[in-house]
């Protein structure tokens, strides 16, 4: 891996959470706020990334596999993480650009594992596989109430528009989602170096300057905030 000069080396950055916590749009924004510093950073996201990732994607949130059970869903995410990591990620950061991706394989072992039953020693198979070696430098985990973050989704998302979508996921049972959130908390409670719990139900901007300052705490190098 290339180091960018007086920046130390790229870093891998994931953000994970329930539907509708602000993933998305806290991506773009450290994105933006790493230009202003003149880091490179890739904005990317999972299932998706690549062309054959995206094709994953589509076919899984039309809820296509969806009697297969969560362990073939997981392989199929692992297959989507595969091409993810090899023609995107792991080249990016080779390259000296960071990479910041909405949701990686904590979303996997929330989802289909911790929530949806699938075993452990699957799970960790299908990481050994996909991963390649490559596991993220800091995860954010925003958190919030998923009846609040329902509210959300729906606002972004009315009923019918994910009835026409196909999005499964979104339209699980509130205590599923309750499930899917202690899940999360959990992965991050088992990796504290790595994962850092931010409350999502503040504002956008207060959000984004939370997770600017602990990028800074973390990688002084970066400089001590957007535009210094």
């Amino acid at each position: 891996m290339l180091d960018m000069p007086g920046r130390g080396k790229a870093r891998f950055i994931t953000f994970e959470g329930g539907e509708g916590v602000g993933k998305s749009t806290q991506a773009r924004r450290l994105v933006d706020n790493l230009a202003k510093v003149s880091i490179g950073a890739v904005r990317t996201r999972e299932p998706g990334g690549t062309p054959r990732a995206e094709a994953i994607r589509s076919f899984i949130l039309q809820g296509r596999p969806e009697s297969w059970g969560a362990g073939a869903e997981a392989v199929l995410f692992a297959a989507a993480r595969l091409d993810h990591v090899k023609q995107l990620v792991a080249p990016s950061l080779e390259s000296g650009k960071w990479v910041v991706s909405d949701r990686f394989h904590d979303s996997t072992r929330a989802y289909q594992g911790l929530t949806g039953g699938v075993e452990e020693k699957l799970i960790a198979a299908l990481e050994v596989l996909a991963l390649d070696g490559r596991k993220p430098d800091l995860t954010f985990v925003l958190d919030m109430d998923p009846a609040l973050a329902f509210e959300r989704v729906r606002e972004r998302a009315p009923e019918e528009a994910l009835v026409a979508t196909g999005d499964r996921f979104e339209k699980e049972e509130l205590d599923w989602h309750q499930r899917l959130r202690e899940a999360f908390l959990a992965i991050a409670r088992d990796n504290p170096e790595r994962c850092v719990v931010i409350p999502a139900n503040q504002g956008a901007e207060a959000l984004e300057q939370e997770i600017w300052d602990t990028i800074t705490r973390r990688y002084p190098e970066t400089v001590a905030g957007p535009g210094a």
